[in-house]
């Protein structure tokens, strides 16, 4: 596998709703990218945090004017990959679909399940075919990093949850009482509308991604509970905001030191199915950040 580079590659963090900063960010440097996709959803803040170089991005921008639908995901990936992020920590708002995990736990999930049908998810097509594998769409030495980090600081009440299946909606709306029961019944453990794109994206950019999920309400499924409200998510989310902070400052302190190699790094390597000299030349231009290693 190909790890080139991990010695000087940077973290990337995705702030959700509520999280529009890191204010232990040092030495920060305010970037406007344009992509071959656009804009991103804001200026990326560039800094030092824990020894490593650090890529930060609201994902709904600053002043959260991006839908889950409109956050141009392949832009803000595409910059991460344009400036040499390997591993991307995603920080996000979550509601729970089991008794177990609580308002205002974390959780690491591992599988998803996606509900989206309004927007684009792969870098490839216009000429180009490209199947990267996503069995496993999580970078487990990431999962194992944050958990490592979030254990020891959790607050008295609150816990942990390691494992479990994220449900992707489209949004903005919230679920009905009946859509939250059946995706209950399908086993999944949180619900939220933005993680799955960026982790198939991540993949296809090959880099490692992990998501830290904080859980700010049940949904609208349990009984005993008011329903999801979005004065509920933020009160909740600013009551998480600081632990983030702390999960994303300590996690980026092991990941400076041990720069993890994933499986993620190397995900094109027999994934392209087009040869290169079939693809126009227009489609070659936009990926070739992607695949340049391989078709050189």
């Amino acid at each position: 596998m190909d790890f080139e580079n991990l010695a000087t590659s940077k973290l990337g963090v995705f702030g959700g709703s509520g999280f529009y900063s890191i204010d232990n960010l040092k030495n920060v440097q305010e970037l406007s990218i344009d992509t071959p996709y656009g804009k991103t959803s804001d200026a990326l803040l560039v800094g030092e945090l824990e020894g490593i170089e650090t890529v930060f991005l609201a994902r709904h921008g600053r002043h959260h004017i991006f839908t889950p639908s409109e956050v141009p995901y392949r832009a803000n990936i595409w910059a991460m990959k344009s400036l040499g992020v390997k591993w991307i920590i995603s920080a996000s708002a979550v509601g729970s679909l089991r008794e177990e995990i609580k308002p205002l736990d974390m959780v690491l999930p591992d599988q998803f399940i996606d509900r989206t049908n309004n927007r684009p998810m792969t870098f490839f097509g216009e000429g180009v075919v490209a199947h990267v594998t996503l069995a496993d769409p999580f970078c487990s030495k990431l999962t194992n990093i944050i958990k490592e980090v979030t254990e020891p600081i959790m607050p008295q009440g609150s816990n942990l949850h390691v494992g479990g299946t994220y449900l992707c909606m489209e949004g903005p709306a919230f679920s009905t009482r009946a859509e939250s029961l059946f995706y209950r019944s399908l086993g999944c453990s949180i619900i939220g509308m933005t993680n799955h794109t960026e982790s198939r994206l991540c993949r296809e950019a090959e880099i490692a991604y992990v998501s830290l999920s904080m859980s700010t309400d049940y949904d609208c499924w349990h009984e005993d509970h008011e329903d999801v409200s979005v004065e509920m998510i933020i009160k909740n989310l600013n009551k998480n905001a600081e632990l983030a902070k702390m999960i994303i400052t300590s996690a980026a302190k092991l990941i400076s030191k041990e720069r993890p190699k994933s499986l993620a790094h190397s995900a094109l390597k027999d994934a392209l199915i087009t040869p290169q000299d079939k693809v126009p030349e227009k489609t070659l231009k936009k990926i070739n950040l992607l695949t340049q290693k391989y078709w050189r």
